[in-house]
């Protein structure tokens, strides 16, 4: 029988030493650059989703909580539902001129179609 492993590959089990205990498995967010500044892609996508249409915003950098906002402001904007899932915001629907639009309209001046 092979003997199973019982111990931590670090050799660390345990500090108090501030500094010692690395957070590897955490990711800091970037903050979330100004709305002229993100690169945002929309466009149309059926892949995965039985053939039906959701429009596509890819591209935005920054936190998490921000992306939900932008999302919901355009879900809201469009009068339809979607979500945020990858970093990417999914309006249901063939919206895309209309986000586009409104994209232009708050400040982002280099989304574009794809």
């Amino acid at each position: 029988m092979a003997k199973k492993k019982l111990y931590s590959t670090t050799g660390i089990v345990y500090s108090t030493e501030p500094g010692v205990v690395s957070n590897e498995g955490e990711a800091d967010e970037m903050d979330t650059l100004p709305a002229g500044q993100q690169l945002l892609t929309v466009k149309l996508d059926a892949k995965q989703r039985a053939g039906k249409l959701v429009t596509l915003i890819t591209g935005f950098i920054g936190k998490n909580a921000d992306l939900e906002k932008l999302g919901k402001e355009l879900k809201f904007f469009c009068g339809t539902g979607g979500s945020v899932k990858n970093h990417e915001i999914l309006v249901q629907g063939d919206n895309k001129e209309k986000v586009l639009q409104w994209l232009h309209k708050k400040g982002y001046t280099k989304a574009r179609k794809a």
